[in-house]
């Protein structure tokens, strides 16, 4: 994960103590360095106390941030008193930043409510906040009104944030490559390409035949194809894998990321059957899931906005995300459900990986011409799910996230799999129906719902439902 970078505003009011404002640039760069947060910041010298509490202070302010806008990813306010509105709101104004913002703000201490100590933040909180609605910035606010830098609560509310910045830099920035056409079959993975576009995100698209065609005129001993065969070898188990298909992923496999990297894209989302299968003979589960677990997220079924909503798992949680079906029922419990795959989740989420066949296409294609498929069960822990999705007749971008459990409950099948408790299931089922949501799903470890959530709402503009997490 790359080191974040934040612009920090110390607001002041000049008839409140100064050493209240030095006191919080040193909670500030403590804070910053255990957490190995960069700051951006005025220097003491070049304003009082390094604070911005005039025009004048904002447009010194102001002069830093531009010289730093391609580094910084968000901004900290930070309010050590009351604070100044007008002087926050400027600088952010003139320096013509698009980034997040979180407000910060001291409490008092009710045994300091002397003229030495007193902060009023609490109060000065509101008004910047006032002053930012009325300048058109959207914020972000801590889970309490006034917090201490230095307290546990704090960070966890800092750590959010920076997942929030993560996510709304990378995909206001996304490029995707779109590799051949959607399954025939496959309506439910439509999307439009301008609705992206409007929020940043750009896609690419290659036809397969080229890819294909660019695989087929690869020698076998090309050192790259060489290369990418060790790779795939030393990825995951294969020991039923037979030899040729192998050499075929493996220049698949250099075709693709040739092109990835010409394009300079983070992400992609492919034709995965049935002309592969039908004209070359292989599955590229594998490969997806090689580009995944390397935080190149890889989509099945050209889903784009499954893609994207894999990247911004991954940019939220800084580990792979995967694409999953709402596959099965298990049993009878209401809540809890499969999560199942031909096999294109990142090794990360598989200890015991291994290169099979896909049994259900194979019905149909042929199993020979299969391998490549993927098998292993998710190990079990927390997992946060989201679905990012084009709402045409709306024009809006739709999404909704959630957090739930992967268990280790009996299940024996085939493919990438999982079992996931999720509080409320049928509700979030009856959700997705009602609203048209497609069948795939992204999920990554850990927990980061209200990050995507605060991300996709408050800077992207998207229409969010935040699954609750039940209790």
């Amino acid at each position: 994960m790359t080191k974040s970078t934040l612009g920090v505003i110390f607001g002041n009011r000049d008839f409140f103590p100064d050493h209240l404002v030095s006191e919080a640039r040193q909670d500030i760069l403590q804070l910053f360095a255990e957490m190995d947060i960069q700051p951006v910041m005025v220097g003491e010298q070049e304003t009082k106390l390094g604070s911005v509490e005039t025009y004048e202070h904002a447009k010194v302010c102001a002069e830093l941030f531009k010289k730093r806008r391609d580094e910084i990813d968000g901004v900290l306010v930070v309010l050590p008193n009351f604070g100044d509105e007008k002087g926050v709101a400027d600088t952010i104004k003139l320096s013509g930043l698009n980034v997040p913002i979180l407000v910060q703000a001291y409490p008092d201490d009710l045994e300091a409510f002397n003229v030495e100590r007193r902060r009023d933040a609490f109060c000065g909180k509101i008004s910047v906040c006032n002053n930012l609605r009325q300048y058109g910035f959207p914020f972000s606010l801590t889970s309490q009104h006034t917090m201490r830098p230095l307290t546990d609560s704090f960070r966890a509310d800092l750590k959010k944030f920076l997942g929030v910045c993560r996510v709304v830099k990378g995909l206001r920035n996304a490029r995707l490559g779109a590799i051949g056409a959607r399954p025939g079959a496959f309506n439910t993975v439509r999307y439009s390409e301008k609705l992206l576009q409007a929020s940043g995100l750009s896609v690419t698209t290659l036809d397969l035949s080229e890819v294909l065609g660019w695989a087929a005129r690869l020698s076998d001993d090309d050192s790259r194809v060489r290369t990418k065969l060790e790779e795939i070898g030393a990825y995951a188990k294969h020991d039923s894998v037979p030899s040729q298909a192998m050499l075929r992923m493996a220049k698949l496999g250099v075709v693709i990321g040739d092109w990835m990297t010409s394009q300079d894209l983070q992400a992609s989302a492919l034709q995965c059957w049935t002309s592969i299968q039908k004209n070359y003979g292989v599955n590229v589960c594998t490969l997806m899931s090689m580009m995944s677990d390397r935080l190149m997220p890889s989509a099945c079924e050209v889903d784009i906005t499954g893609v994207v909503s894999m990247y911004a798992l991954q940019l939220a949680s800084g580990t792979p995300g995967a694409l999953v079906d709402w596959n099965n029922n298990y049993g009878e419990d209401p809540n809890r459900c499969v999560f199942f795959h031909c096999g294109n989740w990142a090794k990360s989420f598989i200890p015991d990986i291994e290169i099979k066949t896909a049994p259900i296409l194979g019905t149909t294609l042929g199993e020979e011409n299969t391998y490549g498929a993927m098998a292993g069960r998710a190990q079990a822990g927390p997992a946060t799910f989201a679905r990012v999705s084009t709402d045409d007749a709306f024009g809006m971008i739709r999404t909704y996230m959630g957090e739930g459990e992967l268990t280790n409950d009996p299940l024996d099948t085939f493919g990438h799999r999982a079992v996931i408790h999720v509080p409320d299931l049928q509700g979030l089922l009856k959700y997705i129906c009602n609203n048209g949501f497609e069948h795939h799903v992204a999920m990554t470890m850990g927990s980061v719902a209200d990050v995507l959530a605060e991300a996709f709402d408050t800077y992207l503009g998207w229409d969010v439902y935040r699954h609750p997490n039940g209790g």
